[in-house]
């Protein structure tokens, strides 16, 4: 068995030896996990979904004169965070939606732009529009701040999210005989439809189902930098 120290000493004399997980699996497929084991140093395994349970944290950086987000409003873009935390710390929800979004009122809702837009802008390097409105204190005396920022002028930028995989919440199929708008996609009525959303052979929980790779601490990759494992993810249930 390879040591990670010995698989590093690869990557730094240029003798490593790396496949994507697609060609992993096909080489599994081919000699057995037990050569492949062998012959391949580096797997890479990045996927890419859509996850409703996904946001960000952000830590804003103080405004002069000062102002407390805490317990009052706080939109970027339009769109509402939650600020029951401190001065200047904030959270936003992936599928958050502007006050004035019609929704479903005009069945189906397009649902036009959101948290995860936001999202999307911020790391796109765009400037948004932040709103802050506070009651006001000693400490915090302004009520009311509306300014543009990118994500490089706060302070902090945190993805944190409660749930980011599933092994089994893979397919969607509509059995009645009416159309439905589900977040999966309209599905089709009498299974006319399949939607699915799922890594498939790659999905790192379908690989590792009792989980002896992935953990509290585990590191990963998230939104294109390092992150880690923080908790069973939400709905977990073994």
């Amino acid at each position: 068995m390879k040591t990670i120290a010995e698989i590093n000493q690869r990557i730094a004399n240029g003798s490593v030896v790396v496949l994507t997980a697609e060609e992993m699996v096909r080489l599994v497929r081919a000699e057995g996990p037990a050569a492949a084991a062998r012959t391949v140093d580096v797997v890479t395994t990045g996927t890419f979904g859509p996850m409703c349970s996904s946001g960000v944290y952000l830590n804003l950086g103080h405004s002069r004169p000062r102002i407390k987000a805490g317990g009052g409003s706080c939109t970027i873009n339009n769109v509402p965070c939650y600020t029951g935390f401190a001065a200047v710390d904030v959270m936003l929800g992936a599928t958050a939606l502007p006050e004035d979004d019609p929704r479903n009122r005009d069945y189906p809702g397009e649902f036009r732009y959101g948290g995860g837009h936001v999202i999307h802008d911020l790391v796109a390097g765009r400037e948004v529009t932040l709103t802050v409105r506070g009651y006001g204190t000693d400490c915090y005396p302004r009520r009311e701040l509306t300014t543009r920022i990118k994500l490089s002028q706060v302070n902090e930028a945190v993805l944190f999210n409660p749930r980011n995989a599933y092994q089994n919440y893979n397919v969607a199929v509509n059995l009645s005989d009416r159309t439905l708008h589900t977040y999966l996609g309209v599905l089709r009525p009498n299974m006319g439809n399949a939607n699915y959303c799922s890594a498939g052979q790659l999905s790192p929980l379908l690989k590792d189902p009792h989980y002896r790779t992935i953990g509290v601490g585990t590191k990963i990759f998230l939104g294109g930098g390092i992150g880690y494992v923080a908790w069973s993810g939400t709905q977990h249930n073994p």
